[in-house]
């Protein structure tokens, strides 16, 4: 009987993305099968010193490689493809994706020379691709990118709907409206379970369409035909490019892009047609010289205040080519992701010292469904199970309250943690265990090398120094040969503070005596000693308790 039980209930197990922004992967289980939705990555915390990026742990899925059959993608955003070059060394199935977000993808195996060992498929709007025991349907959603899709997922307990990054834009920039049609369809049909995008489920009202920004652009121009302007916006927002293409275009403005990701993507957009810019509008950005910089537009990367990024280098004068001064007009079109809010700060205020009028309000609408958009949603597909996604707890929470405001009673619905297994069958829905799950943490080529107690060697070391004690000793003799010498690197300048070295230097050759009369001659008792005496004597001189680092050389 518990044999029958298993084989007909569905496994929905989130890898990443839930207590969070970014890092997002859900994988779907059903007797032999597995699919994967998104492979996404999250940028690094200020508790991570030297981490470039953070992936999710994909162990459950290694564990169960002959089941995997393969990765569907629903938009390009880094949080939902950007660990794809990380994980798909591991698995040889294909991934299924839109064109605009295919292209990305294969433009990011090349830089890794994995393009040709890594299966890609590119699937059109309506189209169903079976996988094992499972059918997926792309449909047409909105979002801040191009070729956005939300995901019907037929199971043989039912439909999951997967929205992926979602809103309902009615007068989109490019392309059709969210296909809401469909949508409607399957409600008709019956759909067992909505997992839906929670990252705006705490915002009243409906999402503005991206449109909008582009009246806020035309006034911005207007108003200041005598600047220069320059536009910071995320790299993969290509409507947002566009729109200020159209509007520079309409005010006879030359327009330079710069960003190195941004000119990818956008590169990448104009190969399909994603985007139109009018013959001679685009520039190279040795050009501007050319022109006067009140006919000129720049468009760059750097709006979430990103130390490296266009934006960032212009604002410090690191950035080769432009300069920022007195008259410059910064429009920053983007709101800050939570955590970045002192480093968008940080940049404003740079601007704002050389001269430059920086503008914030009204320039920016999210690419995510307010309340109103997911009431929607919930009243189209009717689903009987509500499994928010996409978000911090909080967020999760909010869109768990609009789903029983729609009428699904609170015991069919589910707030998931990262590494839960969700059991679902026709009739319920359930947690009945926990999958490994965590970060692995990528450092310039290395890839989970990067573990918890190196991080944490890392933090220490960048709040409290670290003291390097070094000494010879003749182990037959038993006796110091030379040393103890004393480094510090972080703790206090030892050209200021020479008592307090010396003072250090006398508790270390205290502490080698007591273990030579002691007759220790194990290297990790006398380091031991060496690092508890140091230690306890530096945090009574002065509350500090840097690493200490003792190196033996043996004669």
């Amino acid at each position: 009987m518990k044999k029958k039980e298993k084989k007909h209930t569905l496994r929905i197990i989130p890898l990443g993305g839930l207590e969070q922004i970014g890092m997002n992967m859900t994988a779907f289980e059903y007797g032999d099968s597995i699919i994967v939705v998104d492979c996404g990555l999250a940028f690094p915390t200020e508790d991570m010193p030297g981490i470039d990026l953070v992936i999710p742990d994909t162990t459950y899925l290694k564990d169960n490689i002959n089941k995997v059959k393969g990765f569907f993608i629903t938009h390009g955003h880094e949080d939902h493809i950007g660990a794809i070059p990380y994980v798909l060394q591991d698995f040889d199935v294909p991934v299924y994706a839109t064109r605009l977000t295919q292209a990305i993808i294969e433009h990011k195996l090349n830089e890794r020379g994995l393009a040709r060992s890594v299966k890609r498929k590119m699937v059109k709007y309506g189209q169903t691709i079976t996988a094992g025991c499972f059918k997926v349907e792309f449909i047409r959603t909105n979002h801040s990118i191009v070729d956005a899709a939300a995901l019907a997922i037929f199971t043989p307990v039912g439909t999951i709907i997967h929205s992926g990054d979602f809103k309902v834009d009615h007068t989109p920039v490019f392309g059709d409206p969210i296909d809401l049609q469909r949508f409607a369809e399957l409600g008709k049909q019956g759909v067992l379970a909505l997992m839906a995008d929670s990252t705006n489920a705490t915002r009243e009202g409906f999402t503005m369409s991206e449109k909008s920004v582009g009246r806020t652009f035309d006034t911005i121009f207007a108003e200041h035909k005598k600047s220069r302007i320059l536009v910071a916006t995320f790299a993969s927002n290509v409507d947002r490019v566009q729109q200020v293409i159209n509007t520079a275009y309409q005010y006879g403005r030359k327009v330079v892009v710069e960003g190195r990701s941004m000119v990818t993507i956008i590169g990448l957009a104009q190969e399909l047609g994603c985007i139109k810019i009018p013959k001679g509008t685009l520039i190279d950005i040795e050009e501007l010289k050319n022109y006067p910089e009140h006919k000129t537009v720049i468009i760059t990367t750097g709006s979430q205040g990103e130390s490296m990024a266009a934006l960032s280098r212009m604002a410090s004068d690191m950035h080769r080519k432009v300069s920022i001064h007195k008259g410059d007009v910064v429009i920053m079109s983007s709101t800050p992701i939570p955590g970045n809010e002192k480093a968008v700060s940080r940049v404003i205020n740079e601007l704002s010292e050389k001269g430059a009028e920086v503008i914030i309000q009204d320039t920016h609408v999210s690419g995510h469904a307010c309340k109103e958009d997911l009431k929607l949603l919930y009243s189209l597909l009717r689903p009987k199970f509500a499994i928010p996604l996409h978000g911090e707890y909080r967020h999760l929470q909010a869109q768990q309250k609009i789903a029983i405001e729609m009428g699904i009673p609170e015991k069919n619905t589910a707030l998931l943690r990262s590494g839960d297994i969700l059991e679902v069958s026709e009739a319920n829905m359930k947690v009945t265990g926990r999958a490994p799950v965590g970060r692995i943490l990528v450092d310039g080529l290395g890839v989970g090398d990067v573990g918890n107690i190196v991080l944490r060697d890392r933090q220490n070391l960048a709040q409290n120094g670290i003291m390097i004690v070094v000494l010879t000793l003749d182990r037959q003799r038993k006796m110091v040969v030379a040393g103890p010498n004393i480094v510090s690197r972080g703790v206090v300048y030892v050209r200021e503070s020479e008592n307090l070295m010396e003072e250090a230097q006398q508790v270390v050759e205290a502490a080698v005596d007591k273990c030579m009369r002691r007759q220790i001659t194990d290297w990790g008792k006398i380091k031991g000693e060496i690092r508890d005496s140091l230690s306890e004597f530096l945090w009574k001189k002065m509350k500090r308790s840097p690493m200490i680092l003792p190196i033996i050389m043996e004669i």
